[in-house]
């Protein structure tokens, strides 16, 4: 019993991690425009099929990554400033349709590119599964843990020792203030789009190797990610790591429980549960009147 439960635990908290990843993309775009950016996941994608193309190419594993990521950045940028900024004066609900259509955009356009085929990238320390207290764990399951904690410690000290990242926290608190202080909103803006799409491209790259990749994988972990930013408390980045792992946690006991078919349906769940019960989340949500 004892093991069934490591073992369930292990693999809710290998998709936590990923979805602590995404779910902190939605906050720091919300955080910067008061909208939510549907097209999180489609970063995810993004980042994931790139590194298998770069790796296709004969790029090293390591600089596939790093391209990857780069990619992604790229994408996201480019989608700030042709769709998202020229409409930065309308509605929240415009923003997010706008959203919605860029995901649906890059979705045909990498079914386009890369076709409909699922493919995996390598594990990066092998495949052998490690044996702990009668539970086992791929390897890659440690370093999607360990990527994304390096990747929340980096943010936090992005935000908290860097001027950029205090601009970019002061425009989240207050967006008047920030430009009456001589903060380029705009900018910050731009840069939350970049620093989105590197986050959900590093969690598509790192849980390539165990989910696979595909054109549409960034629906569902998309919608998983905004599950778990809203039971996190949309806004909030401690909540977003936190929604992340309990999502995960949830999932993973909820298919060794009681069955792999409602694993999915557990993030919707979640969502309503949030809606009804606790509409500012596990920590609270900083702009409730938004959502």
């Amino acid at each position: 019993m004892t093991s069934a439960w490591l073992q369930f635990i292990a693999s809710g908290l290998t998709a936590g991690a990923i979805y602590a990843l995404v779910a902190l993309g939605f906050a720091i775009v919300f955080n910067a425009s008061g909208a939510i950016n549907f097209a999180q996941g489609e970063f995810v994608m993004v980042g994931g099929m790139s590194a298998v193309s770069f790796l296709a190419m004969g790029v090293p594993l390591p600089l596939a990554i790093a391209l990857a990521v780069a990619a992604s950045v790229v994408v996201a940028l480019l989608i700030e400033r042709v769709a998202v900024s020229p409409a930065r004066n309308a509605g929240t609900v415009t923003l997010i349709i706008i959203t919605i259509g860029v995901a649906l955009f890059l979705r045909g356009l990498a079914q386009l590119v890369w076709g409909k085929g699922v493919f995996r990238l390598p594990g990066f320390s092998g495949e052998e599964p490690i044996a702990f207290f009668g539970a086992t764990l791929l390897p890659q399951s440690l370093w999607v843990m360990g990527g994304a904690a390096l990747a929340v410690l980096a943010l936090g000290a992005f935000y908290g020792r860097t001027l950029a990242g205090k601009a970019m926290l002061a425009t989240s608190y207050n967006k008047l203030a920030a430009q009456l202080v001589g903060i380029n909103t705009r900018a910050v803006l731009f840069a939350s789009f970049g620093l989105a799409a590197a986050l959900g491209a590093i969690g598509g790259v790192l849980i390539a190797p165990i989910a696979f990749t595909s054109y549409d994988a960034g629906i569902m972990l998309g919608l998983k990610g905004f599950a778990a930013a809203m039971l996190g408390g949309l806004g909030s980045f401690a909540g977003a790591v936190l929604g992340g792992v309990v999502l995960g946690l949830l999932e993973g006991l909820g298919a060794g429980f009681v069955s792999s078919a409602y694993k999915d349906a557990i993030a919707f769940v979640v969502i309503l549960a949030v809606l009804f019960f606790l509409p500012g989340g596990l920590l609270g949500a900083r702009h409730s009147d938004r959502v």
